[in-house]
């Protein structure tokens, strides 16, 4: 099969690799084109220096890369999305399998990742995703991933493309809260990050995750995802592997937040993209306009962009009026 990997991150990197020990034809998309002839000459990329990239790998910063593809990954950042699919959906074939690996919620439309690209390629997409470092991934560590689309038939295309002895697919029809998963598991990592940096402890994490995990469904299932995906890969498998790394970028942040540092400072130091601060934006705008109870998003956004001190939201939480842990407890 003929691959093109829009984006060369970390993760767009990983996935490359793979594709290309699986046997086929691809080509990574890199946005950074002075990063380009480092890659193609000492065959080693920046953003996933512990692996070399394979001489079979083609580097390319030309979109037309894409053109002739049997598929095309969309592996960019959150915030450039949309422009980076209007910059490559002039060359993707009409028979081509789109899939989007990217994780976020756009600021303002509140659309999913792939609904962006749909929109902007035109493309029904297989979404990818789930409790994956890219340098586990590259260093082919054993982990599992879901492939969501309504159509199984593009799902399974999709497993197949990836499937190693290393790197388990799994199928499922529901893109709404695969996609719902992987972005907000950012923002609850952010927090559990936050946690850490003022020095709670595995209990504050525990809370913070179980009952995070619950605002993520209560907003997925309000959107027409369905509730079991959140106990998942896509759920609770991407929240535990995020939210207690150090190779997460949400938590480092949020730890530096945590320790007294801007969330700019933060984002600055940690050195790469910190998907769960824009996706705290979206998701709060998100739970306003369905009417979801979500504290902790809003918690998360209140340090992040109104400035309200990491400390003050935690005794606002905690302070909160006392409640049954679920709200259909079954009480008689």
């Amino acid at each position: 099969m003929k691959v093109a990997v829009i984006g060369s991150g970390a993760w767009g990197t990983a996935l490359a690799i793979r594709l290309h020990k699986n046997g086929h034809d691809v080509t990574l998309w890199s946005f950074e084109k002075d990063l380009i002839p480092q890659m193609e000459t000492e065959r080693v990329n920046i953003r996933l220096s512990q692996v070399k990239l394979p001489e079979g790998l083609r580097i390319s910063g030309d979109y037309a890369c894409a053109k002739g593809c049997n598929m095309v990954v969309i592996a960019s950042p959150s915030f450039p999305l949309r422009s980076v699919c209007r910059g490559v959906a002039p060359y993707i074939d009409e028979d081509a399998v789109v899939v989007s690996v990217a994780k976020g919620i756009e600021s303002g439309t509140q659309l999913r990742m792939s609904e962006v690209v749909e929109q902007e390629t035109g493309h029904k997409v297989v979404v990818l995703t789930g409790p994956s470092h890219a340098e586990e991934v590259a260093l082919e560590l054993p982990t599992a991933c879901l492939a969501a689309c309504e159509s199984k038939e593009m799902a399974e295309l999709v497993q197949d493309a990836f499937m190693s002895d290393a790197f388990r697919i799994y199928t499922s029809p529901d893109a709404v809260g695969a996609e719902l998963g992987a972005a907000l598991k950012n923002v609850i990592a952010l927090c559990a990050g936050i946690s850490d940096g003022l020095g709670f402890g595995d209990n504050t994490k525990a809370m913070l995750m179980t009952r995070g995990l619950t605002e993520i469904a209560r907003l997925g299932v309000a959107m027409g995802a369905k509730k079991e995906t959140f106990a998942g890969l896509a759920g609770v498998g991407d929240l535990i592997v995020t939210c207690t790394s150090m190779h997460s970028r949400n938590r480092r942040a949020g730890i530096l937040i945590g320790q007294g540092k801007t969330p700019e400072e933060a984002m600055q130091e940690v050195g790469a993209v910190v998907e769960g601060y824009y996706a705290a934006r979206s998701a709060w705008e998100l739970c306003c306009k369905l009417g979801v109870d979500m504290p902790i998003v809003h918690a998360a956004y209140s340090v992040l962009y109104e400035g309200i001190s990491a400390a003050k939201v935690v005794e606002a939480l905690l302070h909160r009026s006392k409640k049954a842990e679920s709200e259909d407890a079954g009480w008689l």
